[in-house]
C-alpha cells in the first residue's frame, strides 16, 4: 500500500517537475562560447504564468508541421580525401573530428550530423573527371564499376557509420557519363535523347553499387542542378520532361529490384525557380518522387513555399549552400540561421545540408580547371596539412540546429517542427524554431526544444549587442531565460499532450523582422559559380551579380564592406 502510494505520487508530480530546462547549448557572437554545453547555475523551471517579458516565446505544441530528418553536408571526393589524409597524418584528430561532427549519442559533445550527400562520379570537387562507366556505348552498363570512385570515399563513409549507424546517405550525379552527352564530356551540355531510356539503369547500378559496398542508400536524386551548364566541371541540363521520364523509369527499376524504400528526389537547384521547374516536374511525374531539393545560390528561401503550396504532400530537402572566404563570422551565422536552419525549416524543408564537409584552408582541392568556387568554397571543417583542424561558422550554425532534432533514444523518432511565435515589443530581436521529439516508450516524456537566435546587435546603426530576457510559454506555464546575442538551443521534457496534434496550415509560420532594429544579416559570399540556363532562354550568357553590403566585424566592432559576386 505504501509503495503503491509512492508510485502514484511520483506519477502525479512528474509532469510538473520535468518541465524544467535541462540542457542548453550556445554559440555567442563574440565566440566566447562555441557550441558550448551549459549547466544552468540555478534551476530554470516552468511555473505559474506571470507577466510576459518584452520578448515572449509562445510554444503551440498542438500545431505540428514536418519531421526534420537530419542535418549534414556533402562528402565530395575532395572532402573524403581531406579527411582520409587527416586519418593518415593524425588518427586521433581524425576520429575526434568525426565524433564531434556525427555522434548522436545522448549527451555527447557533438553536432549529431546525420545526413550525407555524396556525388555519383566526379563533381567540381574531384581529382579528375570520371563516371562509373566510361566505356562508350555500354548501354547495358556491363562495365559499370563502383570502384571508379576513390577507395577513400567508401572508407570514410564506413568510418562515419561506425560513429552514427543511423546516418542517411543521399547520392546524386553531377552528370551522366560523357559518352551519353551532347558535348561528349561530363562538363557542360545535356544528355542525348537516344540515351534517356538507358540512363535510369546507370542510376540503379549506382544505388546497388553503394549498397554492395555496405552503404545503405536513403535517397537518390536524378540530377544535380539541372538548369546549370558549366563547361569547367561536370554539369548537365535537363528539362522537367526529361528528368521526369528518367525518374519514372528509375522508380520502377528501384521497386523491381527490392529498393522500394529508396527515396527519389527531383530538381536539386536554386530557390528562384521553385514555382516553375519542380512544380512542372511533379505535375508530369510526381508519383515517382518523394519530393524536391533546393540550393541557396539564387532566389529567396520563401520561394520554397511556392512549391509547398502546389504540392503540400511532397517533401522538401535543402541540400546545398556554401560560403566563401573573407566574409564576417557573425554575419554568416545570422544569415544561415535566418535563411537556412530556422528559415528553410519554416518553409517546410525536412533536411538541411551545407556543401563540403571538409577541405583545406583555401577551399582545396578542387577539380583542375574548374571555376565553380572562384574565391574558394569554405567547408564545415578546415583540415590543415599538418594534421590540425578548425571548425567554421557553417559547423556552429548546423550544430545548434541539429542538436534540437536528433533522436533522444537510439533508433528513436526524429524531431518535428511545432508551432511557435514571439510576441511583445522586442519580438523582432529573436528568431525561433520549436521542435518536439517523441520517445520509443510511450511512458517516457517527449523532448521539447527551441533554437533561438538573438540578433539584437544594433542600436541607432551602431554596434551594440544586447541580451534579451524572454519568457517562454508552454502549456499555460512560464519560464524565463536571458538570451545573449548569438544562438541558443535549449530543451525540456514533458508528458505527451493528451490533446493530440493539429496538422499545421499550408503556409509557414514566419516571423517578420524589421531590420531597422537589428543589424541585417548580409547575404554571405556564396560560393558556387553557375551558368544558369532558364527554361525560357537556354542560351543566355552568365549573369554576374555584384552587391556591396555592410558587414560588422564581430571581433573589432568595426564595419567593413563585403562584395558578393555570384555567377548563376
Amino acid at each position: 500500500m505504501h509503495a503503491g502510494l509512492l508510485v502514484l505520487l511520483a506519477a502525479i508530480a512528474r509532469p510538473v517537475a520535468s518541465q524544467q530546462i535541462w540542457d542548453i547549448w550556445q554559440t555567442t557572437w563574440d565566440r566566447q562560447k562555441l557550441f558550448t554545453s551549459l549547466a544552468p547555475s540555478t534551476s530554470i523551471n516552468f511555473g505559474a504564468r506571470g507577466s510576459a517579458a518584452s520578448a515572449d516565446i509562445v510554444v503551440t505544441e498542438t500545431t505540428a508541421f514536418q519531421t526534420i530528418n537530419g542535418f549534414g553536408g556533402s562528402l565530395t571526393d575532395s572532402s573524403a580525401l581531406t579527411l582520409n589524409n587527416l586519418k593518415t597524418k593524425n588518427s586521433a584528430n581524425y576520429w575526434s573530428v568525426l565524433g564531434h561532427l556525427f555522434s548522436v549519442a545522448d549527451g555527447a559533445d557533438a553536432a549529431g550530423l546525420s545526413y550525407l550527400r555524396v556525388p555519383i562520379g566526379a563533381s567540381d570537387f574531384s581529382a579528375k573527371v570520371y563516371s562509373l562507366d566510361d566505356s562508350s556505348g555500354d548501354t547495358s552498363f556491363s562495365k559499370f564499376n563502383i570502384n571508379n570512385s576513390p577507395a577513400y570515399l567508401f572508407s570514410v563513409i564506413k568510418d562515419i557509420l561506425t560513429i552514427n549507424p543511423a546516418l542517411k546517405v543521399h547520392i546524386v550525379p553531377w552528370s551522366p557519363p560523357g559518352w551519353m552527352k551532347t558535348t561528349g564530356t561530363m562538363n557542360g551540355g545535356t544528355i542525348q535523347s537516344g540515351f534517356v531510356s538507358a540512363y535510369p539503369t546507370y542510376l540503379l547500378k549506382a544505388v546497388q553499387g553503394f549498397q554492395n559496398m555496405g552503404i545503405k542508400i536513403y535517397a537518390v536524386s536524378v540530377q544535380n542542378e539541372p538548369e546549370n551548364s558549366n563547361p569547367t566541371y561536370p554539369t548537365c541540363t535537363m528539362t522537367p520532361a526529361v528528368e521526369g521520364q528518367i525518374g519514372a523509369a528509375l522508380r520502377t527499376l528501384l521497386n523491381n529490384n527490392g529498393l522500394s524504400g529508396v527515396k527519389l528526389v527531383g530538381y536539386e537547384h536554386n530557390w528562384n525557380d521553385a514555382g516553375a521547374y519542380p512544380v512542372t516536374l511533379m505535375q508530369d511525374d510526381g508519383g515517382s518522387y518523394d519530393g524536391v531539393a533546393f540550393h541557396c545560390y539564387a532566389g529567396d528561401v520563401s520561394n520554397q513555399n511556392q512549391f509547398h503550396n502546389a504540392f503540400p504532400s511532397k517533401n522538401i530537402y535543402f541540400t546545398e549552400c556554401s560560403g566563401t572566404y573573407g566574409s564576417d563570422w557573425w554575419s554568416d551565422i545570422k544569415w544561415y540561421m535566418d535563411n537556412l536552419w530556422i528559415g528553410s525549416l519554416e518553409n517546410y524543408a525536412g533536411v538541411g545540408l551545407m556543401f563540403n564537409i571538409a577541405l583545406d584552408g583555401q577551399g582545396l582541392p578542387t577539380l583542375p580547371g574548374t571555376n565553380s568556387c572562384g574565391s574558394g568554397c569554405r567547408p564545415i571543417v578546415t583540415v590543415n596539412s599538418d594534421g590540425s583542424f578548425s571548425y567554421n561558422q557553417e559547423f556552429y550554425a548546423l550544430a545548434q540546429a541539429s542538436k534540437a532534432i536528433i533522436p533522444k533514444d537510439a533508433g528513436g523518432p526524429w524531431g518535428r517542427r511545432i508551432g511557435v511565435s514571439v510576441q511583445g515589443s522586442l519580438n523582432w530581436s529573436l528568431r525561433v524554431g520549436a521542435y518536439s521529439t517523441k520517445r520509443l516508450s510511450s511512458s517516457d516524456f517527449n523532448r521539447y526544444a527551441l533554437v533561438v537566435m538573438n540578433w539584437n546587435d544594433n542600436s541607432a546603426a551602431s554596434w551594440n549587442p544586447q541580451p534579451v530576457t524572454a519568457t517562454i510559454e508552454f502549456r499555460g506555464q512560464q519560464a524565463t531565460y536571458t538570451f545573449p546575442v548569438g544562438v541558443t538551443t535549449l530543451w525540456w521534457f514533458a508528458a505527451p499532450n493528451a490533446q493530440g496534434l493539429v496538422i499545421g496550415p499550408t503556409g509557414p509560420t514566419v516571423q517578420t523582422v524589421p531590420l531597422t532594429n537589428s543589424t541585417e544579416a548580409p547575404e554571405p559570399k556564396l560560393g558556387r559559380n553557375e551558368t544558369h540556363l532558364t527554361p525560357s532562354s537556354d542560351n543566355d550568357a552568365p549573369r554576374v551579380m555584384n552587391s556591396t553590403v555592410a558587414a560588422t566585424n564581430s571581433t573589432t566592432n568595426q564595419t567593413s564592406a563585403v562584395t558578393t559576386t555570384r555567377i548563376h
